[in-house]
């Protein structure tokens, strides 16, 4: 028999999916993930096929430890809440990163509610860089790079690279730490 639930279901879902910190099995694999945990104010840009910026607004982005700590989670928000009256409704996306000690890597997928879009990726890491690359079979090969990860901020980028190496480089984001509110 089922009983009623009590608490409000918006409390008990994030209680449920987020976690203080990495599982201590994977502080290692995810501590390249460790700098971007907190809010991050964006600069988004997306370019034309000539590579000139067709369109810009501000975002934000949510990143934090999830499941147990057995994921990174993060929501990225464009344009940003505060801009919606502005620049109207765009795309709230949510990214769910796992690490595979069998890959080595981690495996990552995106979800897009607007557009009912998923993407899965693999993703590779260095000191101040996480690469992620597409693993669905289209006539190009979609890569987002994290690059120049510090504490206070990170460049982030999204391109698509053709059969015959044709790098086309189609959004950027620039994010800047979010002070706490006081």
């Amino acid at each position: 028999m089922l009983t009623p639930m009590t608490a409000d279901p918006r409390t008990m879902l994030a209680d449920l999916f987020v976690a203080d910190g990495p599982r201590p099995e994977f502080a290692e694999p995810f501590q390249v993930f460790a700098p971007l945990i907190g809010s991050w104010d964006l600069d988004v840009r997306w370019y034309d096929e000539a590579g000139a910026v067709v369109r810009q607004t501000e975002g934000e982005w949510h990143f934090g430890w999830a499941l147990d700590g057995r994921a990174v989670a993060d929501i990225w928000i464009t344009p940003s809440r505060a801009r919606r009256p502005v620049d109207g409704d765009g795309e709230w996306g949510l990214s769910i990163r796992l690490y595979d000690p069998e890959l080595g890597g981690f495996r990552s997928t995106w979800m897009g509610p607007k557009h009912a879009f998923v993407m899965t990726f693999i993703g590779r890491s260095g000191e101040d860089w996480i690469t992620l690359e597409a693993r669905e079979p289209t006539a190009h090969r979609t890569r987002w790079m994290f690059t120049g990860i510090t504490p206070t901020g990170f460049h982030w980028r999204n391109e698509d690279e053709s059969a015959d190496g044709t790098i086309t480089l189609r959004q950027t984001f620039t994010a800047i730490r979010r002070q706490p509110q006081s």
